[in-house]
């Protein structure tokens, strides 16, 4: 059945796809008049690359540090481009000499980015490929490309409630204090309330900001929720546990309608969304920012057997073919980035679809909660190779990353 869709749809559009491309052969190879604004202002906000520098490292804790970022004028980037609250920025470095990126939430507010700074705020995380480096490598002066500011997990009017309850564990603060801060500069107009969950008080992240912050406007609140510590010893105003259905609830407006945000780690997930499912809650009132790349498929439940430990793939990328090797454990793109192939690439969560690639032959398994293709997808055998486990080999057409 899925064949014969194919071959019905491929008859009817392919004709239409030469004759487009014939008309834009012909067509003049000009702007139309009064375009030259827009397409200025289309440029400033998404740009293909950003390239700054590092002006200021600030260490967070131990194992985070935040790193502010200016244009690089001898590069070409004189402005920032602006953003809403919540978005990511693709960073983009050559390590080991493989390509690779990895987004990071923007931490600081949309109005720092028109004085000229954006602040990534990076935990080092254990076996990490990207977060170790820039810890290690990342000074006052280095030099950095990033992308447009990218991703979903803002707010928005039409579709969020006036109140948004914010779930964040660890480092997946930083979308929410930029949020916050925006909320206070009159940049966006909600109320927020903010229960971030730590380990122990001396492991809360920007907790000053926070608290100035939520001194400035009524419109921000702040509950710290600490997992590990005593009861007995609690700092003042802050509670003990986790963020749980009853604690969300006990915040929550009472009889109207309000969003959950959640941002943290993969394992904060798979618990806090037990607890939101007892909430009752709409499925647009609940938003998730993208955790980025999953490790250890086994894990999951429906995860078939007798998956081979490696697994060859042959991936051609514009005019060139090469065939590899690599884990089933690691996805498609992260088998391909460690042989020195390229692959286009943003969120690495399987939602932005930057890279939709073309699976010719073979067997991939996507994790449930990854799962973001579009219905047109399946019968072309369309994947996102960065969230896709080969369970045989592959043969797979990739496009170029310089899109």
């Amino acid at each position: 059945m899925a064949s014969s869709i194919k071959s019905l749809k491929a008859k009817k559009f392919l004709p239409m796809l030469g004759d487009r491309r014939a008309r834009l052969k012909a067509g003049e190879n000009r702007m139309p008049d009064g375009t030259d604004a827009a397409r200025a202002i289309a440029l400033a906000l998404h740009p293909k690359r950003q390239y700054l520098k590092v002006a200021q490292v600030i260490t967070r804790s131990a194992d985070c540090k935040s790193y502010v970022l200016v244009p690089d004028l001898g590069r070409g980037t004189e402005k920032l481009a602006y953003f809403g609250a919540g978005k990511y920025l693709s960073v983009f470095e050559t390590i080991g000499g493989s390509p690779v990126n990895r987004a990071y939430s923007i931490s600081s507010s949309p109005k720092k980015a028109l004085e000229g700074t954006y602040e990534l705020t990076v935990r080092k995380v254990e076996g990490g490929f990207m977060s170790r480096y820039i810890h290690e490598h990342w000074d006052v002066g280095t030099l950095v490309e990033v992308s447009a500011p990218a991703g979903n997990f803002e707010y928005q009017p039409l579709r969020d409630a006036p109140h948004v309850i914010a779930l964040a564990g660890g480092s997946g603060i930083t979308p929410f204090l930029s949020m916050a801060q925006a909320i206070a500069d009159g940049d966006e107009d909600f109320t927020l309330t903010l229960l971030y969950g730590s380990r122990d008080a001396e492991n809360i992240l920007f907790r000053d900001e926070l608290d100035i912050i939520a001194q400035k406007t009524d419109k921000v609140r702040v509950v710290h929720v600490l997992s590990d510590a005593s009861p007995d010893s609690l700092p003042e105003g802050m509670r003990q546990g986790f963020l749980t259905a009853d604690l969300i609830r006990e915040f929550a407006p009472a009889n109207e309608p309000y969003s959950v945000f959640l941002c943290g780690s993969q394992q904060m997930y798979a618990f806090v969304d037990k607890e939101i499912a007892k909430l009752g809650l709409e499925k647009k009132y609940i938003r998730h920012e993208l955790f980025g790349e999953f490790h250890n498929p086994a894990s999951l439940d429906d995860y078939p057997e007798n998956v081979p430990e490696t697994v060859q793939i042959t991936v051609t990328v514009q005019d060139e073919t090469k065939t590899v090797t690599g884990s089933s454990t690691d996805s498609v793109m992260q088998i391909l980035e460690k042989n020195g192939i390229a692959v286009p690439a943003r969120c690495r969560s399987g939602e932005c679809g930057f890279c939709h690639s073309h699976l010719l032959s073979g067997e991939v398994y996507v994790p449930k909660h990854m799962e973001f293709r579009r219905l047109a997808d399946y019968p072309f055998s369309c994947i996102h190779p960065c969230c896709s486990f080969p369970l045989t080999d592959l043969v797979i057409n990739v496009p170029s990353a310089e899109r």
